[in-house]
């Protein structure tokens, strides 16, 4: 990312993170502080979005031109461009339903005329073996993904929203995602998973040297646990560098995983607290 951008990002997060601590002189850490980290994961985020809005392209071409072996290859990888950003992108709830909703999320499910986005089309990838009907929600998903990087490329990333998410992404992980409900149709699940973990830890990575002067065995700790979360994730990789589908997992295999994300999701509900966010 070019320099002036940069200076675009600092300067208006300069302004938004002393926003939110004009009224507060009782912050673990001092608002500037904060301004660097956050403006590193914003530039992460405007990364992986413009990677997004490239990848559905590509995805969705596919899709219109009826090219189904091709529209799955492209599906789980696309898709871990929007899992990484999960906790930002999640802010803008429109466009979250829009893009990333599930069939039980409608009224009438995968008859519902609403239901859309990536899960309609791996619906009709996977389930119906035909994208005659999802011309018009390949078009809207494109969309909605372009708005998505227009309006974050326009956001004041606010602090506790970032570290706060990071939490309860993993606690969504743990309580809904671990069961598969998400990718029912494709079970490319792992994908999500690895992303969604890739995402959170960005946000521990960069906020790691603040962490470390309020609470270094914390950070040692979080970083030991995302790396067992890393490693049992690495033992469902395949040759090609994706992953076995999630089908394969048996329940144990499932509760082993679940378990570890919540000693995750745990370590990162204490991180707003420790850097005075709450």
């Amino acid at each position: 990312m070019s320099v002036p951008i940069r200076r675009r990002f600092l300067a208006t997060l300069v302004a938004g993170v002393a926003g939110l601590y004009a009224a507060s002189s009782s912050a673990a850490v001092s608002p500037l502080d904060l301004v660097g980290p956050i403006s590193e994961y914003k530039i992460y985020v405007a990364e992986n979005v413009r990677k997004l809005v490239a990848e559905t392209r590509a995805f969705t071409t596919a899709v219109k031109a009826g090219d189904i072996e091709k529209a799955k290859k492209l599906y789980a990888p696309t898709r871990t461009n929007y899992e990484r950003i999960e906790p930002i992108a999640e802010l803008f709830s429109d466009l979250d339903s829009a893009i990333d909703s599930r069939a039980d999320d409608h009224e009438k499910a995968e008859q519902d005329p609403a239901f859309g986005g990536f899960h309609r089309i791996e619906y009709a990838l996977w389930t119906q073996k035909s994208t005659k009907d999802v011309g018009k929600t390949a078009d809207k998903l494109l969309a909605d993904v372009l708005e998505l990087q227009k309006r974050l490329g326009a956001l004041t990333f606010p602090p506790e929203k970032v570290v706060g998410g990071a939490a309860v992404l993993m606690e969504e992980v743990a309580a809904t995602k671990i069961s598969g409900e998400e990718n029912r149709y494709s079970h490319t699940d792992l994908w999500d998973f690895q992303a969604n973990f890739e995402g959170a830890y960005k946000i521990v990575e960069l906020l790691r040297p603040l962490v470390v002067k309020e609470n270094k065995a914390f950070s040692e700790k979080a970083d030991a646990n995302f790396k067992t979360v890393f490693d049992t994730l690495a033992k469902y990789r395949t040759a090609d560098g994706g992953f076995e589908t999630y089908s394969k997992l048996s329940e144990r295999d499932r509760k082993l995983l679940a378990g570890r994300v919540n000693t995750l999701a745990e370590d990162l509900s204490k991180l707003r607290g420790m850097l005075g966010l709450n």
